[in-house]
C-alpha cells in the first residue's frame, strides 16, 4: 500500500491550557489539537486523543470541535491520568502503557506523534517511546501564526535530550530489556559476545535490511533468528510472520518449489498450486539457515526477489510480491564459495550489508555455566521435572566442560544434549558424580578422532617424524590441543579467538590471527597444512 493509500493517525495529549476554551470566542483562538485538523495539507482519519480525568469535559468540546471543522476525523478519547503531570517516571509508565497496549497497524495506517500539547516531560517521553518504536510514526508539531488566529503551521522535528540524564537511563533500562530478550534471558559473561548482541538489538529494530548469522554449527543461528523476530514483533518493527528453511535440506524442483512457490501441472508431482516460503513471509521475516547450500539459480531468484520485492513460481507468467526481512545463517566461508563459483558475488554483497558473526561454545568458556543453568531449566519446562546437580557433580562437569578436553564440537547442541541425557538418567532429580563421570565419557568418546590417533600420531602425521622429534613433550601437548581447535575452525581468526579468549582483554591490540600464526611457524607449521593433511 502506497503512503497515499494510507489512513492518518494522530497519537497526542489534550492540552488544559492551549486547548481551552468554551464560549464562542475560543474559534478566535489557536488551538493546536483542533487546528491539526484545520490543516489544508493534512487529512487526520483519526485522532486519538489522551486526557487526564479531570479533563474530560474539555476532551469532549474538542473532540466536537473537531467533528464540525473535519468531519472526516475520528476522534477517539483515550483516560490518561497522572497525579503529576512532572514527574518522568509516572508519566513515561503511563505512555509506554499505551504504546505497547495500542493495535497499531504499519501497513494500512502512517501514525504522527503530536508534541505540541502537554507538559514538556510528556513531549520528551513522547520522543523517546518514538525514537525507541514503541510508537512507529513520526513526531509533529504545530505552530501558531503571528497573532496566534489561524490553523498555523506543522513541522516534524528533531530534539537534543542528552541532557535528560533520567530518561535516558530509562530507554537503555528497555534497550537492555531487548538485549536480554535476545540472549534467551540467560546472563552471559563473555564481553565480546554482549557487544555482539548489544549490536544487533540496535540493528534489528532499526532496519529491515537482510542479517547475517555466521557461525559453527550449533552456535545458536536459529534460536537467534527467532528471538530478532520476536523482538521486532514486540516494537512494532514487522508485521508478519516467521519463516524458516534449512537450505540444506533442499534439492532440485523441491528447492525452488519451497521457496518461491509452483502452479500445478509445473512439473511431475505437481498437483496442486503452492504459494511458497517467500510469499508466507510477506510482511515477516524469513529465516534461511544454511543459505550457502542453495543453488546457483535459487540464488538468482532470491536476489530477485530481495531487490524488486517480486519473483516468478515455478510455471507460472505471473509475477508475485513479497515484502521481507531476510536472515540468512551459514556456517560456511561465503566468501571462499564466492571464489570458488559455489555462491553469487552479487547475492553475498547484497545480504553482507549486517553480518554478524557467532563464536562457538569453546570461544566463550564464562559462558558454559550460566548456559548450563539454561539448559537445566529449559529440561524442567519440557518435561515438568526439576533436576539438579550435586555440589560435587557440578563441580566435576564444569571443570571438564571447561578444560582442554572438552572439544564441543557441536557447541550448544553438544551441551543440550548432555544436560538431557544427565537429567533424564538422574534418580531423585540429582545428578550424581557417577552420571556426570559416565557423561563425560560418551562425549569424549564421540569428539575423538575417528582414525582413533593419539596426539603424536596426529603430530607425526603433520609434521613429519624427524620434526616431531625435536619437540618437548609438554610442547606437544600445547600443540596438538592448537592444531585440534584450527582443524575445527573455518578460519585462522576464528581459531585465534578461541584459543585466546581469556587473554584478549589484557593485549593493548589484539590480532589473534596473527599471534596464532606466529605460534604454529615455532613449529614449522602453516594454516593451509592443517586442512590439506586432514
Amino acid at each position: 500500500m502506497s503512503n497515499s493509500e494510507k489512513k492518518t493517525v494522530v497519537i497526542g495529549l489534550l492540552g488544559n491550557a492551549l486547548d481551552a476554551g468554551k464560549n464562542p470566542d475560543r474559534w478566535q483562538l489557536w488551538r493546536p489539537s483542533v487546528c491539526l485538523c484545520q490543516q489544508q495539507d493534512l487529512i487526520v482519519d483519526r485522532f486519538e486523543l489522551l486526557y487526564n480525568l479531570r479533563d474530560l469535559n474539555l476532551g469532549k468540546l474538542i473532540a466536537r470541535d473537531i467533528a464540525s471543522v473535519s468531519p472526516e476525523t475520528e476522534v477517539r478519547l483515550h483516560e490518561f491520568h497522572v497525579t503529576d503531570p512532572w514527574d518522568f517516571e509516572q508519566v513515561y509508565e503511563k505512555l509506554f502503557h499505551f504504546a505497547k497496549n495500542y493495535t497499531f497497524d504499519t501497513d494500512s495506517e502512517d501514525y504522527l506523534i503530536h508534541i505540541t500539547t502537554g507538559t514538556h516531560v510528556a513531549q520528551i517521553c513522547l520522543f523517546l517511546l518514538t525514537e525507541s518504536h514503541w510508537l512507529p510514526g513520526r513526531l509533529l508539531q504545530a505552530s501558531p501564526d503571528r497573532g496566534r488566529k489561524g490553523p498555523g503551521t506543522i513541522k516534524i522535528i528533531d530534539l537534543d535530550l542528552s541532557k535528560y540524564d533520567s530518561i535516558a537511563s530509562r530507554f537503555k533500562e528497555e534497550q537492555s530489556e531487548g538485549v536480554s530478550f535476545l540472549k534467551g534471558g540467560i546472563e552471559t559473561r563473555n564481553a565480546a559476545f554482549n557487544r555482539l548482541i548489544d549490536r544487533i538489538e540496535q540493528v534489528a529494530i532499526a532496519t529491515r535490511d537482510p542479517l547475517l548469522l555466521m557461525g559453527p554449527t550449533g552456535a545458536g543461528k536459529s534460536r537467534l533468528a527467532r528471538r530478532i523476530f520476536e523482538l521486532k514483533k514486540v516494537r512494532h518493527a514487522v508485521k508478519g510472520e516467521f519463516v524458516d528453511l534449512n537450505c540444506a535440506t533442499l534439492r532440485g524442483d523441491g528447492a525452488m518449489s519451497a521457496l518461491f512457490g509452483h502452479t500445478k501441472g509445473a512439473f511431475t508431482g505437481a498437483l496442486k498450486e503452492r504459494p511458497g516460503l517467500l510469499r508466507a513471509a510477506d510482511g515477516g521475516v524469513l529465516f534461511l539457515d544454511e543459505i550457502g547450500e542453495l543453488g546457483m539459480d535459487e540464488q538468482a531468484m532470491l536476489l530477485r526477489a530481495l531487490e524488486e520485492k517480486t519473483f516468478l513460481p515455478m510455471g507460472s507468467d505471473k509475477e508475485s510480491k513479497s515484502d521481507f526481512q531476510l536472515i540468512a545463517g551459514t556456517n560456511r566461508d561465503l566468501f571462499a564459495a564466492v571464489r570458488e563459483g559455489r555462491f553469487r558475488e552479487d547475492l553475498l554483497a547484497r545480504i553482507n550489508l549486517w553480518t554478524f558473526v557467532l563464536p562457538g561454545l569453546r570461544a566463550r568458556p564464562e559462558d558454559i555455566e550460566p548456559n548450563l543453568q539454561f539448559e537445566l531449566d529449559q529440561y524442567a519446562e519440557r518435561t515438568g521435572n526439576r533436576v539438579t546437580f550435586s555440589k560435587e557433580a557440578r563441580q566435576r562437569f564444569l571443570g571438564f566442560a571447561l578444560s582442554g578436553g572438552a572439544a564441543w564440537k557441536g557447541n550448544f547442541r553438544d551441551l543440550n544434549a548432555a544436560v538431557a541425557r544427565m537429567a533424564t538418567l538422574s534418580m531423585g532429580g540429582r545428578i550424581s558424580v557417577e552420571i556426570v563421570d559416565e557423561e563425560i565419557g560418551r562425549l569424549t568418546a564421540a569428539w575423538a578422532d575417528p582414525r582413533g590417533f593419539s596426539a603424536d600420531e596426529m603430530l607425526r602425521e603433520l609434521m613429519g617424524a624427524e620434526a616431531l622429534e625435536a619437540v618437548d613433550g609438554f610442547d606437544r601437548v600445547q600443540l596438538a590441543h592448537v592444531v585440534e581447535v584450527c582443524r575445527q575452525s573455518r578460519t585462522i581468526s576464528e581459531a585465534g579467538r578461541t584459543l585466546f579468549s581469556a587473554s584478549r582483554g589484557r593485549k593493548a591490540t589484539a590480532n589473534d590471527a596473527d599471534r596464532l600464526r606466529k605460534y604454529l611457524s615455532r613449529f614449522g607449521v602453516e594454516w593451509g597444512m592443517l586442512h590439506e593433511s586432514r
